[in-house]
């Protein structure tokens, strides 16, 4: 989640009841979707990687919706069916194909961008899908969720109370070295709630695992900022009350659920749930 207006170190800012308000309201339905099984939790990742797209095409095309969109708006359908339809592979050939096709539609250095953005949204996407899917899919997933969401929160509670040195200041002038281990913290804390939660797997594999996927977190978040800065852009959209847009929100989770798609398929192909939580 990037932060996008300087505040003064011990604050938390004028708007935080609002992020904090619409960030409940917002992983209550994420939990509560995700609870529910496959479909449904398919059906959640479809429309934010639709919102996701759109907001992409808004950045760097200044078009929400145009050709390009449509025709990943189409791939991302048909991407999401299949990962839902346990066609992983399929979903990540689809994806890979409307890329190569945005990239024709755009031309030059709009055709590279647009066909990254494909990429962007429908990966993450078909790893997310992909890993509810298997055994031990709904621990993995909340795992996962709840991992980047104490990170941001621990990113901005730290950040702001304590300020300090700046982590990247050419890319988001207001991330801190306090406000990364305020998020290796956040996440590091959720994984041991998960090692006490789940007895059997090990305390040291998944605070590790959580640790790692703070750092990734917080390297999403970095992208988006370098994306928005590059482009002018303060915010991804309006649409969430104190967060600005869908991509401000789930930057994180994006390079997160890819970087741990691949693991899971590096580790154990057939059950990628349990290579994230076990290992094995």
């Amino acid at each position: 989640m990037t932060t996008t207006e300087a505040k003064p170190p011990g604050r938390l800012g004028s708007d935080f009841g609002l992020r904090l308000a619409s960030g409940l309201v917002l992983a209550a339905a994420a939990i509560g979707l995700t609870w529910g099984g496959v479909v449904p939790f398919g059906m959640l990742v479809l429309a934010v990687t639709l919102i996701v797209s759109w907001e992409w095409g808004s950045i760097v095309r200044k078009a929400g919706v145009d050709t390009i969109f449509i025709l990943q708006a189409i791939v991302i359908v048909v991407a999401t069916a299949l990962a839902i339809s346990d066609l992983p592979a399929l979903g990540v050939v689809a994806v890979v194909v409307g890329a190569i096709l945005a990239a024709l539609l755009g031309f030059g250095q709009l055709g590279h961008i647009s066909a990254l953005g494909v990429l962007y949204a429908g990966l993450p996407a078909i790893a997310l899908i992909w890993i509810r899917g298997g055994n031990l899919g709904l621990q993995a997933s909340l795992f996962i969720l709840l991992c980047v969401w104490a990170a941001d929160t621990g990113a901005y509670i730290a950040g702001r109370l304590i300020g300090g040195p700046k982590l990247m200041p050419r890319v988001s002038p207001n991330k801190t070295w306090a406000g990364l281990a305020g998020a290796i913290a956040g996440s590091a804390l959720t994984g041991l709630a998960f090692a006490m939660a789940l007895p059997g797997l090990s305390v040291t594999r998944l605070l590790a695992t959580s640790v790692a996927l703070a750092v990734v977190s917080q390297i999403g978040d970095l992208m988006e900022s370098a994306l928005k800065r590059w482009y002018g852009v303060k915010d991804a959209s309006g649409l969430i009350p104190g967060h600005g847009g869908f991509m401000d929100r789930v930057d994180g989770l994006i390079v997160v659920a890819v970087v741990a798609g691949v693991a899971a398929a590096w580790i154990n192909i057939q059950e990628p749930a349990r290579a994230i939580l076990a290992w094995h």
